[in-house]
């Protein structure tokens, strides 16, 4: 069941239960999400002494999919999958990881899950660096940089995100030029991926060059 839709340039946002919503898609190139993965997302910091909660539970992360709904993602031509780990997905030949670079009392890093056909890379990037002095939207907001890294591995064009949250691989899609559908089931965080993606395509880039992730790659892991 669509509760909203907007439809921002070339992105098409939805509030929703992606289970619901899945089946009324029409065609997508790639899958690039970070599903909830239902470990008490609620006691995690925002960062600069700022906590995701008074401490209760989220009730969207409480609602992990099951596997089998992950596996099926998995099955899109092309799928990158942030917390794979978390479930029961075919082994895979490519995993993409996010390197935090120091040691804090939080994970070093992440990884994700992918289908595809490459090496495993790493992306480095500081917590500091990623966030800056502004808190996030999203307890569990991935990088803008990190994304554009990930979309940047990709041949698609036209990129699903069911967990879309407060919209950050909507706006990595606005910034390198591809088709975005994103899915959200919270409202709170479907207005703030509205607005950023707003905001992205009402201020765009001087120069977006899409190879730019992949060259900071090289330069940054020889």
């Amino acid at each position: 069941m669509i509760r909203r839709e907007e439809i921002i340039g070339d992105c098409r946002l939805i509030l929703g239960d992606c289970l619901e919503v899945l089946p009324l898609l029409g065609k997508v190139d790639a899958v690039v999400t970070d599903p909830p993965y239902g470990i008490d997302v609620g006691k995690m910091s925002m960062g600069y002494g700022r906590k995701a909660t008074g401490f209760e539970a989220f009730e969207w992360d409480a609602k992990k999919p099951s596997d089998t709904f992950v596996r099926k993602l998995g099955e899109y031509s092309e799928a990158i999958i942030w917390g794979g780990n978390y479930f029961d997905l075919p082994p895979t030949g490519c995993l993409l990881m996010w390197d935090k670079v120091q040691e804090f009392s939080g994970a070093s890093f992440e990884t994700a899950w992918t289908n595809l056909k490459k090496p495993s890379k790493a992306f480095r990037m500081s917590r500091v660096e990623a966030y800056g002095s502004v808190p996030r939207d999203h307890p569990t907001q991935k990088p803008l940089s990190l994304m554009q890294w990930c979309l940047a591995k990709l041949i698609g064009q036209i990129i699903l995100d069911p967990f879309m949250g407060s919209g950050t691989t909507g706006v990595a899609c606005v910034k390198t030029g591809r088709t975005f559908i994103g899915i959200e089931i919270d409202e709170t965080y479907f207005d703030i991926a509205c607005e950023r993606i707003r905001k992205a395509y009402a201020q765009p880039d001087l120069f977006i060059a899409p190879s730019m992730p992949e060259v900071q790659e090289e330069l940054a892991y020889g």
